[in-house]
């Protein structure tokens, strides 16, 4: 371990109080009833600064859990079709995907292909296509119909309020 000699001091203030000595830096902390935090270790020389440590954690943490607050959290929901499904059944689960918009959710809209259905993945793309034709404009595809796996799905989002 390599010991410094010297630090660059800055005060509670934010003033700087120059180059001074390990031993005096902490001697001048523990005076002002301070903690001596080093700042930027690969300077040269090391930059210290004289703060309460406890308060500045808690400043932090603080700022922080202000900064969740204001984030907007995502939220998802998912609609699973099949390709053969009846003309009813796909306007009753429109009708929920057009809710789940109307109410500011994310929907991932999915057409389940099982056994002999993957060689008619046209038939999935004609679901997903009336989809988009009976929710009419209230809304924006962040993502195309795409395969994954056994599913072909698309994401769909609410149009902003702006």
């Amino acid at each position: 371990m390599i010991r410094v000699r010297e630090v660059r001091l800055i005060d509670e203030k934010g003033e700087q109080r120059g180059i001074v000595p390990t031993s005096e830096a902490m001697q001048i902390a523990s005076e002002a009833g301070l903690d001596l935090v080093e700042v930027s270790p690969n300077a040269s020389p090391p930059v210290c600064k004289l703060l309460d440590y406890g308060k500045y954690k808690f400043e932090q943490e603080k700022r922080l859990r202000e900064a969740k607050r204001k984030q907007k959290q995502v939220k998802l929901k998912e609609i699973r079709m099949q390709p053969k499904i009846e003309e009813h059944d796909l306007g009753f689960k429109t009708k929920h995907i057009r809710e789940f918009l109307e109410e500011g959710f994310k929907v991932k809209v999915s057409v389940r292909f099982r056994g002999r259905e993957l060689a008619h993945l046209e038939l999935g793309r004609n679901v997903l296509d009336r989809v988009k034709e009976l929710l009419g404009d209230s809304f924006v595809v962040e993502k195309r119909p795409q395969m994954e796996g056994r599913m072909m799905s698309m994401f769909i989002s609410p149009k902003s309020k702006k």
